[in-house]
């Protein structure tokens, strides 16, 4: 076969930054989309590539499917593949237009009687799905698929009937949480982070990140995770870090975390990555397909963060 560009440098070369090994994780293991994704990111690609790689995972009910997320398989769509392509088009600057206007009506189509979103709608039953997932019939509204969608949807000021009764729910449900979990916790700040109303955000966020304290939802030192319980459900050491829940400087998380636990948590992050130059996951692995196209996904939200925090990535 000719070659077609420059040689990359061999996996064993000290001079690798953790970009250049990265960015070999990607091209070997990534879907199309995650490599537009990382060639969007890092690499100046453009955001119509990114776009038309994304498209392969819409239906014609506007929705998303496909294993967009990769624990839920088949190609019928779902509230948490939608929210995974509005972060998608949120992160290349296209969450808006008559593209969202499409993608509000589906989610008007799949929501529950008081307006919000379930996690997974039944229309899931009989394709593979990770198995912490449950399949019911007649699904209850939840904080987290709703409230990231909502949170995007306002950052970008879209306006739709669908939002109103959605945000009231989030509101309802984040005010009155009295114990949580990490990715429970994560569904809330995303939908924090732009509600129109911030002084209300303010002060639900001061209280979560009370929450978060006192319930030990966050490990404060990487070095003794065993100091920290895992929630129920999770896998054996699915640890969340302060990084996790304030991915940027500016997010309302931050302020829950003194400077040395972020920077403490931003170390262990660095030196999470592995041999192959992707970052692992955390939660259960229960198909090794599965695992395989999440990696990437993670790695690239690692690079973001660190970058974010001004960490030297190459």
């Amino acid at each position: 076969m000719a070659e077609t560009g420059a040689s990359p440098l061999p996996s064993s070369s000290p001079a690798r930054t953790p970009l250049a090994r990265a960015e070999q994780f990607v091209w070997l293991t990534a879907r199309v989309l995650e490599q537009r994704r990382f060639a969007y990111h890092f690499l100046d690609g453009g955001a119509d590539a990114v776009e038309t790689a994304l498209a392969a995972y819409r239906n014609a009910d506007e929705g998303y499917g496909h294993a967009l997320e990769p624990d839920l398989r088949g190609p019928v769509s779902q509230p948490l593949h939608t929210g995974h392509a509005l972060r998608v088009l949120d992160s290349i600057g296209r969450c808006g237009g008559q593209r969202v206007e499409r993608v509000c009506r589906y989610l008007t189509s799949v929501s529950t009687p008081d307006g919000a979103l379930p996690a997974v709608h039944p229309s899931q039953r009989g394709y593979p799905a990770a198995p912490f997932v449950p399949i019911v019939d007649d699904p209850p509204s939840d904080l987290l698929a709703t409230g990231p969608v909502v949170g995007l949807l306002h950052r970008n000021q879209v306006w739709h009937a669908w939002l109103f009764r959605a945000t009231d729910f989030c509101w309802q449900a984040v005010e009155s949480l009295e114990k949580s979990h990490p990715y429970e916790v994560h569904a809330a700040v995303a939908f924090l982070e732009s509600v129109p109303d911030r002084p209300r955000a303010q002060a639900a966020a001061d209280r979560l990140g009370r929450l978060v304290r006192e319930q030990r939802l966050a490990t404060l030192d990487p070095q003794r995770p065993n100091d920290y319980p895992v929630s129920d459900g999770y896998a054996p050491g699915e640890h969340h870090y302060p990084h996790d829940f304030a991915r940027t400087p500016e997010s309302l998380a931050r302020a829950w975390f003194t400077d040395e636990e972020m920077s403490r948590s931003l170390d262990f992050l660095a030196t999470e990555q592995t041999d192959d130059g992707g970052w692992p996951i955390r939660w259960r692995q229960w198909a090794p397909s599965t695992a395989m196209e999440s990696r990437p996904i993670v790695t690239i939200e690692a690079l973001r963060t660190l970058r974010a925090y001004g960490r030297s990535i190459g």
